[in-house]
Order: structure tokens, then sequence, then C-alpha cells
């Protein structure tokens, strides 16, 4: 009955997104078997009004890259080629100890104390090649803020500054760390299909707020992945499935693909949330360090 009553008065929306990243759910497409339609319709009524909901909507959730690089990067490939492969050399003193605490501010005047990392730590997510390649020079270091897309909008956070020889500006890296997710109030599905599968990550929010691009996995003998959407007020359930699945013999490679979801209406602080896990959808890559 809470469930009935919960799709009535929120007037969820179906739409659909086909893979290879550029159709968007607005434009029309697939739009997923009933079972997943219903899966996302009870992820959705889990999620309203629970303690989940609300630990979300208090703590600190980056929707963006925890580094942001110096204007006008880069100069050249060799530049490039040194920060992709993480190859940094450090002629600077790196700070000691912080001030154990910071504070993420929103622009709606709400802040959180968060605890801070060390300028060591973000040097060294930083500089992991150490090889004998090109590398940029790190000349500087010092704690200062950059803005951040999160959960709950834009925030500024506190972050290391580096400056990095030859460039004007610094990169910056995030100096503190997301807030624990909470626990779900709907389990995970049990077994994956080509109907329902989880996925990989958020890519991108585009500036108008509305076009989302998601990582999807599929496999080697199929037609791409494709991603349902359901909106309500509060939330967005994605729901990942592969389209054009074979019977016949396949290799087992996974792949992963971008895929571009067109929203109604901006995200907002609306919560992302997976319909195969039944959890928020985190930014990046699967397990990757924020």
């Amino acid at each position: 009955m809470r469930s009935v009553k919960l799709l009535v008065t929120l007037g969820l929306i179906a739409a659909a997104a086909v893979g290879c990243g550029d159709q968007d759910a607005a434009s029309g497409g697939r739009t997923g078997d009933q079972s997943s339609r219903d899966r996302a319709r009870r992820v959705a009524a889990a999620w309203e009004g629970s303690e989940a909901a609300r630990t979300w909507r208090d703590g600190y959730y980056p929707l963006g890259a925890a580094v942001q690089l110096p204007e006008g990067a880069f100069h050249n490939d060799a530049d490039k080629r040194a920060y992709t492969t993480q190859n940094f050399e450090l002629r600077a003193s790196l700070p000691g100890a912080p001030v154990k605490r910071g504070k993420v501010r929103w622009g709606d005047g709400d802040s959180l104390t968060v605890p801070l990392t060390s300028a060591r730590a973000a040097y060294d997510k930083l500089g992991r090649g150490r090889n004998s390649g090109p590398a940029l020079t790190v000349t500087g270091v010092r704690l200062g803020a950059m803005t951040m897309a999160t959960s709950r909008g834009a925030a500024t956070v506190p972050a290391w500054l580096f400056t990095i020889k030859g460039y004007d500006t610094p990169l910056k890296r995030v100096a503190v760390t997301p807030s624990e997710t909470p626990h779900s109030p709907i389990g995970a599905v049990r077994e994956q299909t080509a109907e329902l599968g989880p996925l990989a990550g958020l890519e991108a929010i585009g500036g108008d707020g509305r076009t989302l691009t998601l990582r999807a996995e599929h496999g080697a003998c199929d037609d791409g992945p494709a991603v349902d959407v359901l909106e309500s007020g509060s939330m967005v359930v994605f729901s990942a499935s592969v389209r054009g699945t074979s019977d016949g013999p396949c290799t087992s490679e996974l792949r992963v693909e971008k895929v571009k979801v067109k929203l109604r209406r901006p995200l907002g602080d609306r919560i992302l949330l997976d319909a195969f896990t039944g959890r928020p959808v985190a930014y990046g890559r699967s397990g990757s360090d924020s």
C-alpha cells in the first residue's frame, strides 16, 4: 500500500536511453521490461523517507573529480603524459599535519565539519608513477579550497593546492574524503541478467543539470548497454540492461561504455540510485579513489 501511494503522489516518470552515449532519455528508445521497472519502483519506495535518505542528504558525497587541473593544462604532450602516468617530481616541502578538521560549505549556508587528509596523502595519490618518463614538477604546496559538485549541489571544500612549474594556477586536490555511504534500505538483486545489471558509476553531470553520463557494462556479443530512468521529486533510479544479446558462442570479455541520459528536469539534490544494487550511484569507476 505504501508503494502504491508513493507512486501516485510523486508521479514517477519512466524514460530511457540507449548505449553509444549520444541518444538521450527525452528522445525515446527502449523502455525496459516490466520486471526492471517494478524493481526500480521498489527501490524508490524503499528509499523514500528512509533513514538512509536522511543520512545521504546530510552528508558530503562528491559528484565530481577529486582533482582540478591548472588553467591551460596541458601545455604539451609530455605534460599530459606525465599527468596520466602519475609522474610528479617534488621540489617543495610538504606542509606538516594541518588542523585536523575543516568545513564543506554549500551555497545555501549549510556546512559540514569533516576530517582533513594530509598533504603527503594527497601528493601520494597524485604521484604514483615514479617512472623515468616526463614529469610535472611541484614547486609549492598549500592548503586552500576548490568548488566541487556534490549530492547537495555545488560546495566549497578544503583542497591541497599544488603549484606546478610552468603553470600560472595550481593543481587542486580535495583534502577531505566522502561521508560514509549509508546502509541501503533494500538489498541488491541476487543475479545479474541482460534485463538488469549494476552500473559502473557516474561519469559526469552536464552544465544543464539534466544531461548525465553514466558508465554501463556489456559483453562482446551484444548491441551495447541501455539505461532506463525512473524519476521522482526526491530521487532518480537507473536500471542498466544490455541490448541485442545473442545465445550463440561468445567470449567472456566485459566492456564498459558511456551512456547519456537526459532527465525531465535538473537533477538538483535528488539522490541517484542503482536499481540493481539498491544503492547510490558513485561518481567515477566502481571502487575508484575520491
